[in-house]
């Protein structure tokens, strides 16, 4: 948690497809090659890494930027407490093995709405956090955790959930996914103007902090008026990916953004080049 960030670093969500059948040493070779600046380790479908893996990515933290991502079936509002409790766990497990791989940084879809009203599931969500941060306290894991803005109206996290539950928790800050923020809304959160009222408001009610350890997540995106249907291109989208650029340039936000389009590494390269092409 105490990484401090002297830019804006461009990181794949999982391996650069160029591994193929490869592993971590071959990843961060691509990585360097392409000149990009990391990775977000996916736990999605579960939390497993081999011992000798999180010791080489820790090893490899020291020139690259680590996060992860938690498992997809996580749910801290589920009606049956063991799924809420199994949630709990999955979140601390991503929190204790990204740490020991060097990572600075969690984020995680944190639970559905299930029909309830949104201030009731706030509540819950909180409470459920603060078992978490119980945990990791008392273990002395410290990596940021950070629940996603989500991109269906039927996840709990829009834009102001997130950060309001980041302003009850010192360990708790947004991560923000710019691409769920535009489909979730059907088509809004897409212009300088927007996106610069995301980054106004985190500065403004967390703290200048919130943008200097950034976490966010960017792809193209398809989506209905219900929402997110499925990650694209960033070319194949109506995703205005320049704008954000330069409005996180303008904010000077520093951390890392995750490219999560189908072509990772070469979606995250373009990302990388026009960000360094902004005057």
């Amino acid at each position: 948690m105490q990484k401090t960030f002297d830019k804006l670093n461009f990181i794949t969500a999982g391996m650069p497809l160029r591994t193929g059948k490869g592993s971590y040493p071959d990843a961060f070779d691509i990585l360097k090659e392409m000149n990009l600046d990391g990775m977000e380790l996916e736990f999605v479908h579960g939390v497993r890494m081999r011992d000798e893996h999180r010791t080489f990515v820790k090893d490899m933290s020291k020139d690259f930027v680590i996060t992860a991502h938690g498992p997809f079936y996580i749910n801290l509002n589920s009606q049956e407490p063991e799924k809420i409790d199994a949630s709990v766990q999955r979140i601390i497990d991503t929190a204790s093995v990204a740490s020991q791989a060097g990572a600075f940084s969690i984020t995680y879809h944190a639970a559905f709405y299930m029909g309830q009203d949104k201030s009731v599931v706030f509540e819950q969500v909180k409470n459920q956090t603060k078992r978490i941060i119980d945990v990791l306290e008392k273990e002395n894991i410290k990596v940021w955790i950070r629940p996603e803005t989500t991109g269906k109206g039927t996840q709990w996290g829009d834009i102001d959930e997130i950060i309001n539950l980041s302003k009850e928790f010192e360990q708790v800050l947004p991560c923000v996914d710019f691409s769920h923020l535009h489909a979730r809304s059907a088509g809004e959160f897409n212009t300088y103007d927007e996106f610069a009222k995301v980054l106004e408001k985190m500065g403004n009610e967390i703290g200048q902090y919130a943008l200097e350890n950034f976490h966010g997540h960017l792809a193209g995106i398809e989506y209905t008026a219900k929402g997110e249907r499925q990650h694209l291109n960033l070319q194949e989208s109506d995703m205005n990916y320049k704008d954000l650029l330069k409005a996180l340039k303008d904010f000077d936000v520093k951390g890392a953004i995750v490219c999560e389009s189908p072509n990772i590494e070469d979606d995250c390269k373009l990302l990388k080049d026009f960000y360094n092409s902004i005057k």
